[in-house]
């Protein structure tokens, strides 16, 4: 068994909730409630520890397979020191029982069966009980857990493959179970060399097309794909093949549905009352009402939860822009301003920034990362520098930008170059994620190859001159499933992926190409070291926009050679380009989208070129370089070869 906090088979077993804990429940700063709340099973088996927090509760039971689902066979009672928890112990009850609270609520005579907040496990749906369950594991992961903080440090190279579980791979239609995934997933993790891997939510969701952003479970993983314990043996796996593993987390927003969170205890405890602010239009869902203690305690709980019981690597938060703005997708008169008469949600803010603290603290070799779309600033800066404290947080604009030049018509696309030099203004004012995500090839938007312009060949060198101008723009990359090999349909959570169409050669080279892209960027430090720092990236030629090129260095640590990233994004090639470079001698080819096992035509230099004594580009040296059509070039100094 690996000696890192979360290993211990014993784990899950009932703690005994003091004064202290009560006092710091109600303050909002407990962070282990799921030690606290839920259900325990005893040592022994025998029996299980219940406790849930419902204040406006007039009487609760708990309610299961062991006592036939009788609301008087086990009242529970109310801790006598005003936390609005109550407990009680079932000496019948046994590990993959079904259970509810029965919650009598002291208003309008209004009783509801609720799932367990801190269930550990739930019911396959369309069911929606909680099960007794305890998360004993004998992890293997050891060695990955010893060494992971450099790997997930801002000066590594971060390559995230995001994924939805049950529509990458199926087998006779079914969907995998957590422990086949996990095989087969690191076997083409692996092989395409992602350093890490993006879950889609996981947390417990009643709908499966929700993708698990309508989440009731926020601490167990869906019994879609199997146990908790074989959601850790996929982590687990993972870990031991050296991959990475992210979960994308909602804390924005939860379902109405009635087993929910939702009117808890026949009060909007969890949400708040006035749909002003409780109410998301947007996705027909509750807002988490963040200035309640406990739903702080909550919340911070579910987060560290999963970082230690499951080893997970880190947390994509989901929406932080819909948190920090109270009139989010809201007209005039359609929210309530904050204390000082602004559109902050100064109490989400807080929680963040609390979030982060505890993340940090907790887990220093973890990162969390936020999904925010605005300008916002600081989101990932230290909360006592004012910022949120998230180390990373993906960059929007980028994307935006990025997809809307590249779907273009080459010949208009010198109208439009500051689309792919804007980024390069903001670039180093946060720690970037440059996200091509699953939201970019759904809802009717289409896949990535089809937002190519141009016949089959040209969308293909499109998509793979996009691809190597990510892989060397400043800031870590994530890609979804199926764009590495140039899916042509539309995403569907309701199949599996087009593996078929790998196969053919198009795909196939596509595939070929993020391969070797993911190997040089990990060979080669200038491409990741100082990507949140000016002191990486250095511009040679960035107005060249009637021949819609791009060039310019990529640089590590003091030291260091660079490496020279050019980019022709018409379907002219251009012979004799001259570009400036600091040092003489041979500049090699590292990367060259358009070489014929990618699928391209073949252009280049072959291998390597020898830089001239001639300045250029306010640079002592220069290269004369063929510029293959609609292609990225990655060359470097051979003396550091």
């Amino acid at each position: 068994m690996s000696g890192h906090k979360g290993n211990s088979s014993v784990q899950n077993q009932p703690q005994r909730f003091g004064e202290q804990d009560s006092w710091l429940f109600r303050e909002g700063t407990h962070a282990r409630m799921h030690d606290m709340l839920g259900c325990h099973l005893r040592p022994d088996g025998k029996g299980a520890a219940f406790a849930v927090w419902a204040p406006n509760a007039r009487a609760v039971s708990v309610i299961g397979d062991w006592n036939g689902w009788n609301d008087s066979a086990l009242p529970l009672e109310p801790r006598p020191d005003s936390s609005g928890i109550w407990e009680g112990v079932a000496p019948e009850a046994r590990r993959g029982q079904a259970y509810k609270y029965r919650i009598f609520s002291q208003h309008n005579g209004y009783v509801v069966d609720k799932a367990d907040p801190y269930a550990f496990y739930a019911e396959a749906p369309p069911a929606t009980g909680s099960r007794v369950w305890s998360l004993e594991h004998d992890w293997s992961d050891a060695d990955w857990m010893a060494s992971r903080a450099p790997k997930n440090a801002l000066d590594a190279p971060m390559s995230i493959y995001e994924l939805h579980p049950g529509s990458w791979q199926r087998q006779d239609g079914q969907m995998l179970g957590y422990r086949e995934l996990a095989s087969r997933l690191a076997d083409y993790v692996v092989e395409m060399g992602f350093t890490h891997v993006e879950l889609m939510p996981i947390t417990e969701h009643p709908f499966y097309g929700s993708w698990g952003y309508q989440t009731t479970g926020y601490f167990a993983p869906t019994s879609r794909y199997g146990t908790p314990q074989d959601f850790m043996a996929f982590v687990d796996h993972l870990h031991q093949r050296g991959i990475g593993v992210l979960l994308d987390w909602v804390p924005s927003h939860f379902p109405t549905d009635e087993h929910g969170l939702g009117y808890f205890d026949g009060t909007h405890l969890f949400e708040h009352e006035d749909p002003r602010q409780g109410f998301h239009p947007e996705w027909n869902s509750s807002i988490f009402n963040y200035g309640r203690n406990e739903v702080r305690s909550f919340l911070i709980s579910s987060a560290l939860f999963w970082l230690e019981y499951y080893h997970l690597d880190g947390l994509r938060v989901d929406a932080v822009a819909s948190m920090l703005y109270l009139d989010y997708a809201r007209d005039h008169g359609e929210w309530i301003p904050n204390s000082n008469g602004g559109r902050e949600n100064l109490e989400a803010i807080e929680f963040l920034r609390d979030l982060n603290r505890a993340v940090y603290r907790e887990h220093p070799d973890t990162v969390s990362v936020a999904e925010e779309s605005t300008a916002w600033p600081m989101v990932s800066r230290p909360t006592d520098m004012g910022g949120l404290g998230f180390g990373m947080k993906w960059n929007m604009g980028w994307m935006h930008d990025t997809l809307s030049f590249f779907a273009r018509d080459p010949i208009y696309r010198r109208h439009h170059h500051h689309q792919l030099t804007f980024s390069l203004i903001y670039a180093f004012n946060e720690n970037f994620v440059l996200p091509i995500s699953h939201d970019e090839v759904v809802h009717g938007k289409g896949s990535l190859i089809n937002k190519m312009p141009g016949d089959s060949w040209q969308q293909f060198a499109n998509l793979r001159t996009l691809f190597g101008l990510m892989w060397a723009h400043p800031g870590k990359k994530l890609l979804f499933m199926g764009c590495e090999f140039g899916q042509r349909r539309e995403w569907t959570h309701d199949g599996e992926l087009e593996w078929w169409a790998a196969e053919h050669p198009e795909h196939a080279g596509l595939q070929g190409f993020v391969r070797e892209l993911n190997r040089v960027y990990k060979a080669e430090p200038a491409l990741y070291q100082l990507d949140f720092s000016p002191d990486g990236f250095e511009w040679i030629n960035a107005d060249d926009a009637e021949a819609s090129v791009l060039v310019f260095l990529r640089k590590p640590r003091r030291g260091g050679a660079p490496v020279l990233v050019a980019c022709n994004l018409t379907p002219l090639p251009r012979t004799n380009y001259i570009v400036g470079v600091p040092t003489g001698g041979v500049w090699r080819e590292l990367l060259n989208s358009d070489a014929i096992e990618y699928g391209g035509a073949g252009w280049g230099n072959m291998g390597s070129v020898t830089a001239a004594s001639t300045p250029a580009n306010g640079r002592p040296h220069s290269l004369s370089l063929t510029l293959p059509p609609l292609s990225t070039l990655i060359l470097k100094p051979s003396t550091d070869a």
